[in-house]
């Protein structure tokens, strides 16, 4: 999600990548959730972080706290290591309303973090 706003919102000023520790492929909750706000994630990938090794990044970006404890020490000179966890849509139990009322929840999260990462940085 965080991936598809920062797309959107840098308006072409950056390239964006996502990557993980894991791969599981797209959760469909996040798609339909950001498809709400116009916003088609329907073409992203899972990738794992190794993928882009040799990459000079200028941010790299946990939104996680598993991630970012347990992600590999990626390597940069400048790159300037930015931490926000939210909590994950995808491991709430219930009911269809309950489940999207927890993607919802997350995306608002993710998509105000997104709005101020890019003003703060000035991008």
């Amino acid at each position: 999600m965080a991936h598809g706003y920062l797309e959107k919102l840098a308006n072409g000023k950056a390239k964006i990548y996502s990557a993980g520790i894991e791969t599981h492929g797209l959760n469909p909750g996040a798609v339909n959730i950001m498809a709400e706000d116009d916003i088609d994630i329907s073409w992203h990938t899972s990738n794992h972080v190794d993928e882009y090794s040799g990459i000079e990044w200028d941010f790299i970006i946990t939104v996680c706290d598993h991630a970012k404890e347990n992600c590999p020490f990626i390597p940069s000179k400048n790159a300037k290591r930015i931490h926000h966890n939210f909590f994950d849509p995808s491991k709430v139990e219930g009911s269809d309303e309950e489940k999207h009322a927890a993607f919802l929840q997350a995306r608002n999260q993710i998509k105000e973090f997104c709005k101020n990462f890019l003003e703060n940085e000035h991008i």
